[in-house]
């Protein structure tokens, strides 16, 4: 911040760090209620006004970014600002770490109609482009021969544009009028003006940035005059050699304007041989500064192409129909084609990620457990034997130690047994390990068992409820096998999603026959679950935890299509027979993962969803806390506002950690939830609801992941 007094003369700046240093400096209780001129650091770096550019650039050099620029007086007149930081063009930045900034470039395509302007604009929209951009001559002042097209004494190629130009520009007005319906649409209005008098008239109407047209790179008289309106200019490069576009990017840093040069070749349409997109690297060194791509060749792989090469701006045109006269549109996009390379892009800018350490995905862990490969016993390990060579193979599946670790293990003493097939875990190799113990909380809870494991888990702590995590093929055994006599603990079941033949459960699919089958299975799932209930007489109505469907597999269903399916759910619900059990839909992540792919996932997503339906149904609901944490980061929720939505509602929790907008199930700690404040809202909202720690692979080496994280929630829950 700059400080000024009541005359705007400069009395220092304050950093973040000159705040640092001044609460260090103080003791005992720190009184904020201090002027700011106690903390103002006076020593500050400043430039005159009318210093010339290379006094800023030696500021700048010394790690500062941004410098008070004063007059005689000491008034502070303007602030210099480093060119490494983003660049604004109305609500969108452009850097880095910012989406591509992606230009509808409508040109002259309106070819004189100011309702086609009106009906790009709107398919700029649609598209889901950031900037509908249009150009502006004033013909008089632009041509020697003042713009007439009937000059016998112009060339053929100028003849003919000055004809077309003549035919099919918008007036002043006219523009003015398309500039104002963009913004009614919700889209940024930018132009292009080819002469001085066009930039006066942008200026005065408040176009927020310029774009400079190729055959303008070099008309410095007119990059000046743009320079000081102050505002950002995006410079397109072609019809230039390096020596010209060196001497421009110099002249844009002189004057500290706020550029971006676009690689661009200005032929029509640019043959794919002459685009020589590899050029963007060497332009990014030229201009110091963000580079985008302008391209006038036949479809839009180049376009986004130029994204992977670090364009953080693009530029294509857009026309309803290509047949019409002019040279622009032959080479433009159709709307439902720049759609295309919008979404293209889009995914492109998701895909490319950052060049941090690579890390698996939450998918990639899944898929692993089942398809790798693991350390396995080939015999019976007793407690406290040092393993030799011979003691160990790989095996799949990929749930314990990866091979890769074959050598730390030998020669480590073992603090357990391990019988032949076992795995070996990381644990193994650790001095210490989660360890089972009573466990102690305000509400119930309990353990995600299958059946084998049931008896063993519970046996080792003190659960209030077991919730069986139910495969297809668990539908097909006798619990007797594993479950010989009651258990003092109260039943739930966690419905399975994928049953035989790749079936994944979806009672709300359009597909009549697919949705009959989804029902079959939940019915079954419903008499298994009563047939469970004589192991737990405590439990006269067990719960069912279901993920009842409606996913998509390409993109989220819009709000028509989501209330269909809802309805779907409710007629099929109606018709199970669910007498002595409480389903329980989950509230669900964003993008599920199933069976070693991604989804999109629409019900039950949003707290909103989840207050109307339970409201019209009278239906209760199982809080993955780790997918709503999800669903809130990609869409901007507040994860606090959510609880408080959806939190009376619920009957049952699965808790566990997240990151990002995919990444469930994962460790207590090692992703993004905040779980003070999650303790505390469901205290608040629902304090009778139990809850299981979901981690996932947490019930392996004798379920030390769910020993771990109930160790970590017991002093929050």
């Amino acid at each position: 911040m700059c400080v000024v007094d009541s005359s705007n003369r400069l009395v220092g700046v304050v950093s973040a760090g000159d705040i640092l240093r001044w609460l260090h400096s103080q003791s005992g209780v720190v009184d904020l209620d201090r002027p700011i001129t106690q903390v103002v650091n006076r020593q500050h770096v400043s430039a005159g006004i009318d210093d010339p550019p290379h006094t800023l650039q030696e500021r700048f050099r010394q790690s500062i970014d941004m410098v008070p620029m004063l007059d005689q007086q000491g008034i502070l007149r303007a602030i210099a600002v480093s060119r490494n930081r983003p660049i604004r063009i109305g609500q969108a930045l452009i850097a880095d770490d910012q989406p591509v900034f992606i230009i509808a470039e409508i040109g002259n395509n309106h070819n004189g109609c100011l309702d086609r302007a009106f009906q790009l604009i709107d398919a700029a929209v649609a598209a889901g482009a950031n900037c509908a951009k249009f150009q502006m001559r004033d013909m008089r002042s632009l041509y020697r021969n003042r713009g007439n097209p009937d000059d016998p004494a112009e060339d053929l190629g100028s003849q003919y544009v000055l004809d077309v130009l003549a035919q099919f520009s918008l007036a002043r007005d006219h523009l003015f009028q398309a500039f104002d319906y963009a913004a009614s649409r919700g889209i940024l209005a930018l132009c292009t003006p080819w002469d001085l008098t066009s930039v006066a008239e942008l200026q005065s109407y408040g176009m927020p940035a310029f774009k400079i047209a190729s055959a303008d790179m070099t008309n410095h008289d007119l990059l000046e005059t743009v320079i000081e309106t102050a505002k950002p200019l995006i410079v397109s490069t072609g019809m230039s050699s390096e020596e010209e576009i060196k001497r421009t990017a110099a002249l844009l840093r002189r004057y500290g304007a706020q550029s971006i040069l676009l690689h661009c070749n200005a032929t029509y349409p640019t043959p794919f041989k002459d685009v020589n997109l590899n050029y963007l690297n060497r332009l990014r060194m030229i201009a110091d500064g963000p580079v985008g791509y302008s391209g006038h060749e036949r479809g839009y792989a180049v376009a986004v192409a130029a994204v992977t090469l670090g364009a953080r701006v693009i530029e294509k045109h857009i026309t309803l129909d290509r047949t019409l006269q002019g040279n622009d549109h032959k080479v433009s996009l159709l709307p439902d084609e720049f759609g295309d390379m919008v979404r293209a892009i889009r995914n492109v800018e998701e895909a490319l990620g950052t060049d941090d350490c690579r890390s698996m995905t939450q998918g990639e862990r899944i898929n692993r457990s089942s398809l790798a490969k693991s350390l396995v016993a080939t015999r019976d390990i007793p407690a406290g034997t040092d393993i030799r060579d011979d003691m160990i193979t790989a095996k799949s599946p990929g749930q314990g130690l990866q091979p890769m670790y074959r050598d730390q293990l030998i020669g480590t003493r073992l603090r357990r047994t391990v019988r032949a097939g076992g795995f070996f875990f990381e644990s193994d190799l650790s001095a210490e390990a989660p360890e089972a113990r009573p466990f102690h909380f305000s509400r119930p809870w309990g353990l995600p068992v299958r059946y084998h494991d049931a008896r063993a888990l519970f046996e080792r702590s003190n659960p209030d409820l077991l919730e069986f995590h139910l495969s297809y093929k668990d539908m097909e055994i006798d619990p007797r096998t594993f479950l010989d006599e009651p258990l003092p603990v109260r039943l739930l079941v966690h419905a399975p999603e994928l049953f035989a033949g790749d079936h994944v459960l979806d009672i709300c699919s359009l597909d009549p026959g697919y949705r009959a089958r989804s029902l079959e299975e939940l019915q079954r799932v419903i008499d298994v679950t009563r047939g469970l209930r004589r192991f737990f007489p405590g439990t006269p109505r067990p719960a069912i935890v279901v993920n009842v469907g409606g996913f998509s597999d390409h993109s989220f269903l819009k709000p028509t299509e989501r209330e269909r399916r809802y309805a779907l759910l409710a007629d099929g619900l109606d018709g199970i027979d669910a007498e002595g059990v409480e389903l329980l839909p989950q509230t669900m992540p964003p993008f599920p993962w199933h069976y070693g792919g991604q989804r999109f996932h629409n019900l039950f997503v949003s707290a909103e969803d989840l207050v109307r339906f339970g409201s019209n149904l009278g239906l209760r609901y199982c809080l993955d806390v780790s997918h709503s944490r999800l669903a809130c980061t990609h869409f901007g929720w507040s994860f606090e506002q959510f609880l408080d939505l959806a939190s009376p509602h619920v009957a049952h929790l699965h808790i566990a950690d997240a990151r990002g907008v995919d990444g469930e199930g994962l460790q207590i700690g090692d992703g993004t939830i905040d779980f003070v404040m999650l303790g505390r809202k469901l205290k608040e909202c629902c304090p009778n609801a139990g809850f299981i720690p979901e981690v996932w692979q947490g019930h392996t080496n004798g379920g030390e992941g769910f020993w771990y994280a109930l160790a970590k929630l017991e002093p929050v829950l």
